[in-house]
């Protein structure tokens, strides 16, 4: 392992997101040190009935630097209940000020209660490439050939 990896590692492990708490609101959290995501909790309580999906409150915002982005997960125990967030992740974008809100989905059968204080998702901060975008078309051979275009064989 080279030096340039190492002093890269300690830089991103040690980032620190500056955040703005509501009265009520806990930070996000780790259960592990070693954990990739940060739990995130609710500063209401609520109920969502089967087949409801409700925007559930953090009560906090964050200042994510540029060229990192927020990811909100499911947890993994509120997918053995069947509670999903539907579009499978929230994304935040560095410039946004507002709380975090999460929105989950009930899929099960049986009502979902949510305290204050509830871990209800889990947050990632990711380092991203900010890519721009250009008009060019169709400059490879395959071109828009998809599913099956090089044969069934």
């Amino acid at each position: 392992m080279n030096n340039a990896y190492i002093t890269n590692s300690i830089t991103l492990a040690e980032q620190r997101i500056a955040c703005q708490v509501q009265p009520g609101a806990k930070l996000p959290e780790r259960q592990h040190p070693s954990d990739a995501g940060a739990d995130l909790f609710s500063v209401e309580d609520c109920e969502i009935y089967p087949n409801q999906q409700k925007l559930i409150d953090t009560g906090i915002a964050l200042k994510i630097p540029r060229g990192f982005a927020g990811f909100i997960f499911n947890r993994s125990s509120q997918g053995k209940k069947a509670i999903t967030i539907p579009h499978s992740v929230g994304v935040i974008d560095s410039d946004y000020r507002g709380n975090l809100k999460v929105l989950l989905k009930n899929n099960s059968e049986d009502p979902y209660k949510i305290q204050a204080g509830d871990r209800i998702a889990q947050l990632v901060i990711q380092r991203v490439e900010l890519a721009t975008f250009y008009d060019a078309w169709n400059d490879t051979q395959r071109g828009t050939g998809g599913f099956g275009s090089t044969g069934t064989t």
